[in-house]
């Protein structure tokens, strides 16, 4: 078991040359596109791997549709053998967060099984996180793919035209933080129920009773700049947050 740096995540996707039904590759399958996010004390480092791979196999073409990575392209590009030591390295050290990490841990074991390497599983060396499950316990009933999440949690995809391994790995690792981090918008929900507290973004907040950090209390003068601001408020319409306004 490698030693976990939990300050240290490294975020991955992978595109494969079909789609994978049970969680383990099936008909041969195999990994043609790793993209990896390197996250540190969360923030993005920049330090990104990405590498393409040639399957020596065809790709289906339902899977073309999805990644538009063709044979042509892939038939220059090295093999996982080839890059399999320089992925170990990069994510050395680190937790690794996927969304449906199952999809990508069938492919990747494989991949890692075919070379007869000492690692026959990555989840028994690596600590995973499931940002697929985290999603469905926080939104339980909903639609829980990147773009559902995007939308969510207001993250811009609109350059997700197909799917890329790399580019996917970038909008996880923002959803991931966002999912993670508490509240990081005073922007409501697009549709849904306000009133359900499905369709609310968990908040985190700091209770006063463990909370360190110092009160510092408005002045007489800034009492009075704020009593002023209400009065201007007030002449427009009904201020709530004037005192002489909360028994009405």
């Amino acid at each position: 078991m490698n030693k976990i740096n939990t300050m240290r995540q490294i975020v991955l996707d992978t595109e494969t040359t079909g789609m994978n039904i049970i969680g383990t590759p099936y008909e041969g399958h195999r990994i043609i596109e790793i993209g990896a996010v390197e996250i540190i004390n969360r923030r993005l480092t920049d330090n990104n791997f990405h590498v393409y791979l040639k399957p020596d196999r065809e790709i289906d073409p339902e899977a073309f549709k999805v990644h538009g990575i063709s044979d042509a392209f892939l038939k220059d590009k090295p093999t996982f053998a080839q890059v399999s030591e320089n992925f170990l390295t990069y994510i050395h050290n680190s937790v690794l967060v996927m969304h449906n990490a199952n999809f990508d841990l069938g492919f990747i074991n494989h991949e890692f099984f075919k070379l007869n390497h000492e690692i026959s599983k990555i989840e028994e060396c690596y600590k995973i996180i499931d940002t697929l499950s985290i999603a469905r316990k926080l939104f339980p009933g909903k639609r829980n793919n990147l773009d559902a999440l995007c939308a969510r949690y207001n993250i811009d995809n609109s350059k997700r035209i197909i799917h890329g391994a790399l580019f996917d790995a970038k909008l996880l690792a923002k959803i991931f933080l966002s999912m993670t981090g508490g509240q990081t918008s005073f922007a409501l929900p697009r549709t849904g129920n306000l009133n359900s507290i499905q369709n609310v973004e968990k908040m985190r907040f700091i209770k006063q009773a463990d909370s360190k950090l110092r009160i510092i209390r408005a002045n007489k003068s800034e009492l009075i700049e704020h009593r002023t601001y209400l009065e201007i408020i007030e002449k427009r319409g009904v201020c709530l947050w004037n005192k002489k306004n909360k028994n009405k």
